[in-house]
């Protein structure tokens, strides 16, 4: 770990001044902000769900302790309830169970969710959730990935 993760960004700055409740024409601000630094690949936003499952209960990713540029996976259900056969899983995020199911898999939801694992403060401008695409924790094939493990009917997501 170095000193540039103690150093605040704009974005972290104003959640801290404002105690993760921003007014709202700074919110939108920040979001709007955020939303345009995503870098959606063309074409299909889905991977391959069984690559995602393999990301998201990986127990690295995002850690103080992982080497710059590695990208090993997303320790999802440190913070969400991924699968409804889960067992142990974490409760700061929403649970992620039937997540496809309610929602389909139409491109705009394609798009949101992938933007959602990439910068989730485009959405929710003081998210605690890790932005995994913006800092490079996760590439774009893992972000499809993971997409996929969301929302393809087969994944265990949505039985």
């Amino acid at each position: 770990a170095t000193m540039d993760r103690v150093e605040l960004v704009e974005v972290q700055r104003l959640c801290n001044l404002h105690a993760d409740n921003p007014p709202v024409e700074v919110a939108k601000r920040i979001e709007e902000s955020q939303l345009k630094a995503i870098k959606f690949p063309s074409g299909s936003l889905m991977g391959d769900w069984k690559a995602g499952e393999k990301i998201a209960q990986n127990g690295r990713g995002a850690m103080w302790s992982d080497k710059p540029g590695v990208q090993e996976g997303g320790s999802c259900y440190n913070c969400h309830q991924i699968s409804p056969k889960e067992e142990a899983f974490g409760t700061i995020g929403p649970s992620l169970a039937g997540f496809g199911k309610v929602r389909g898999n139409r491109p705009e939801i394609q798009q949101y969710t992938y933007g959602k694992i990439y910068n989730a403060k485009a959405y929710n401008a003081c998210s605690q959730m890790p932005r995994f695409g913006h800092s490079g924790s996760l590439n774009e094939q893992q972000i499809k990935d993971l997409v996929a493990l969301l929302l393809d009917p087969a994944s265990p997501v949505n039985q």
